[in-house]
């Protein structure tokens, strides 16, 4: 048999194998997520270092620092400062930190890594981005970090995803304030 030429394509074993249909994936790989408003956002998974829930007592919390910081964690080595992203975007609803875990999602620019505190984890989607529309309804601290919203429609409703932007978050100058 293994002198056989055919033994690797050997058609009559194939017969009894499923065939898989893989389908290719439109768009691009989103990481999706809530804040404590109950909103939903995603990020672009090309930004993101790491995803981590972690217990609130590895945060070192910094005095006289700004109430959007919740403080200080040291991953793998690095420093970096973790955000409530909620009260970043000017939600009023703070993330609750009397939990056992909060998720945090660590994401990077060039040599710039900031942890930014969400609710909830959902998972990872292809979303994409030529079906992204501008966004309604926005509050004005919010707008400068969205590229746009998706409009998805599940069985009970229409709801809304929102699109952020890791570049303009990273770069803003609500860090210094």
């Amino acid at each position: 048999m293994v002198s056989n030429p055919d033994f690797l394509n050997d058609s009559k074993e194939d017969q009894f194998r499923p065939k898989l249909q893989l389908e290719a994936p439109e768009g691009e790989l989103h990481l999706r997520f809530y804040l404590p408003s109950r909103q939903e956002f995603a990020l672009q998974a090309t930004g993101i270092r790491e995803v981590i829930e972690l217990s609130p007592d590895r945060i070192t919390p910094i005095p006289n620092t700004s109430p959007l910081l919740l403080g200080t964690l040291n991953l793998r080595g690095r420093l970096i400062w973790v955000a409530d992203l909620g009260q970043f975007l000017g939600e009023t609803t703070p993330l609750n930190t009397d939990c056992s875990e909060i998720p945090v999602i660590a994401i990077e620019d060039q040599d710039t890594m900031v942890g930014l505190g969400v609710e909830k984890i959902c998972g990872m989607d292809w979303l994409d981005v030529k079906y992204l529309m501008p966004q309604n309804n926005v509050p004005d601290a919010m707008a400068p970090f969205l590229r746009g919203e998706w409009l998805l429609n599940t069985e009970k409703e229409k709801k809304h995803l929102r699109l952020l932007d890791q570049i303009a978050i990273l770069r803003s100058a609500r860090w210094a304030g």
